[in-house]
């Protein structure tokens, strides 16, 4: 080149500054890049290994407009609609919180025990249509939820599934599934909203259970049904040293009892994200002997027990604030929505209404 001759203008990003300032560029496009990519997912356990929900779509998420539809103007009109609104999210429904503390023990096991599959698994159960999938599928998406298994249905019951699943607790809206779950010998309960929303602990699960009819069989209610207070507790003193028989929902605290042992073990008993409550009417001088002797017997235990003696559950549920109660009465369950707990039904146990027969061509209510 002449000595003349005027020099072209240096690219830009050739010096040695320019190269420090596009590493830079790239850095921080690659981790705008990885900010976009989707986190990859843990590993979903086997149904065997793991401790097993089954959720209902009307359990998981709010679909008050889509069965009122189904109800009024019939299936077809119902997946239509579901189909043009596939990509609005559901609201969350009375087990959403339920679901999330679930998830949130999963993450604090795996990282305690990486390899182990004893987790909890969330199933979502429903007798809606398939086409519906998309958008639940959507929905748990947005949510981030980690569920992976669905069983879909078509109208037909899923409960014939529920075993299959290795079902360990099964939620629903549905009070007749849940009665059909609960006679083939799977703990069950009917989940309903709260009258209004209380804040509830995002980093620890906490369930509380009635005891007689829930954990319990009903051989104490029936007594009290058939022969009164007095003789109840008479019986139950003479009884002290005998375990009761379980109830349906024994099985369900024996798993979490399960997984709270290996959080024990981790040295980290004060600190476990899973917290359990008894919650009874029962006197605890009269009566609470045998309740705690019978739990001890069968090597559980809850975190704490609360003998009312007959006195209101919800004001105590209110401070516990649970993610979730379980009750053979209806009068407990609408005592604790009352106060903001979410609660479940276990239709179990002579307490319970007798049943009535559906009309034969009734249409099954979607899950």
């Amino acid at each position: 080149m002449d000595a003349g001759e005027p020099r072209e203008p240096r690219e830009p990003g050739l010096g040695a500054e320019s190269a420090a300032a596009t590493a830079t560029r790239w850095e921080e496009a690659n981790t705008f890049c990885g900010n976009l990519t989707p986190r990859k997912k843990p590993k979903s356990p086997k149904p065997q290994n793991a401790v097993t929900i089954a959720v209902s779509s009307r359990a998981l998420f709010r679909m008050d407009e889509e069965q009122r539809i189904y109800m009024e103007q019939g299936v077809e009109e119902y997946v239509r609609y579901q189909l043009q609104h596939e990509n609005e999210p559901f609201s969350p429904g009375p087990a959403f919180p339920f679901v999330k503390a679930l998830e949130a023990v999963n993450r604090q096991l795996r990282d305690l025990y990486p390899d182990s599959e004893d987790i909890f698994d969330i199933v979502l159960v429903t007798n809606n249509h398939a086409q519906v999938g998309v958008r639940l599928i959507n929905s748990i998406n947005h949510y981030d939820l980690f569920i992976e298994r669905f069983c879909m249905t078509g109208g037909n019951s899923p409960i014939c599934y529920l075993k299959a699943y290795h079902t360990n607790l099964y939620l629903s809206a549905d009070a007749e599934k849940v009665r059909e779950a609960i006679d083939q010998g799977i703990a069950a309960a009917t989940i309903f909203s709260p009258s209004r929303d209380v804040a509830v602990s995002q980093s620890q699960l906490r369930v509380a259970f009635d005891g007689d009819a829930v954990l319990f069989s009903d051989e104490s209610e029936r007594i009290v049904k058939a022969h009164g207070l007095d003789r109840f507790f008479e019986h139950e003193k003479a009884h002290e040293n005998k375990p009761l028989a379980q109830g349906p929902l024994k099985g369900f605290l024996e798993a979490l009892g399960r997984l709270q042992k290996k959080f024990y073990s981790k040295g980290l008993r004060l600190e476990c994200p899973i917290r359990t409550y008894l919650v009874t009417a029962r006197s605890a001088a009269s009566s609470g002997a045998r309740a705690l002797k019978t739990l001890r017997s069968w090597g559980l235990e809850t975190d704490e027990a609360l003998f009312l003696a007959g006195a209101p559950k919800g004001p105590l549920l209110e401070k516990i604030r649970p993610h979730i109660y379980f009750d053979d009465q209806m009068f407990h369950v609408a005592g604790a929505q009352e106060m903001g707990t979410v609660a479940a039904h276990v239709p179990y146990g002579v307490a319970q209404a007798p049943r009535r027969t559906a009309p034969a061509k009734q249409a099954p209510a979607a899950q």
